[in-house]
């Protein structure tokens, strides 16, 4: 099945690649590989929500920011596609690495990320099982709480 008509059926758009907000680009493509940056959860230029990752009042709650995940690796994939020309040539996602922003107590970290690693099992099927780094920062930029960076090999 074609990765667009996968995309239709999941009733997703692939959004316009997000504006740098420092000195580099979105994707590198060398060879077979395409290398993305850090993605943000960016939605028409602004992030929907910021703060740290955790329980309790002030934080943003786990399942929020695992479907922040899911927006940041939107965004990853529309710098693959930008790249690669198509969604079409990807092979296999090789790896994501996952920062999240989290409260010192918040230990959750790999179920925050899931919210990227399933949302590329359910697009690219078995070509989106992939190694993965779910990783605890104290903050990120623009304090976001969750950014997302991608492997991807094309054919």
């Amino acid at each position: 099945m074609s990765v667009a008509r996968r995309l239709a059926e999941l009733g997703i758009e692939l959004p316009p690649v997000p504006a740098p907000v420092a000195a580099y680009v979105p994707a590198v493509r060398t060879g077979s590989y395409v290398w993305t940056s850090g993605q943000l959860p960016m939605v028409d230029g602004a992030l929907p929500v910021r703060g740290k990752v955790g329980e309790g009042p002030g934080l943003v709650p786990p399942d929020v920011a695992a479907n922040l995940a899911r927006t940041a690796a939107l965004n990853a994939l529309a710098a693959v596609a930008q790249q690669a020309g198509t969604l079409e040539s990807v092979r296999r996602i090789v790896k994501v690495v996952g920062y999240v922003a989290s409260d010192p107590s918040f230990t959750g970290q790999p179920a925050v990320v899931n919210g990227a690693s399933e949302l590329l099992g359910q697009i690219f099927d078995e070509a989106g099982v992939h190694a993965r780094s779910a990783v605890g920062v104290a903050v990120l930029p623009l304090d976001a709480p969750v950014e997302i960076e991608l492997v991807v090999e094309l054919g």
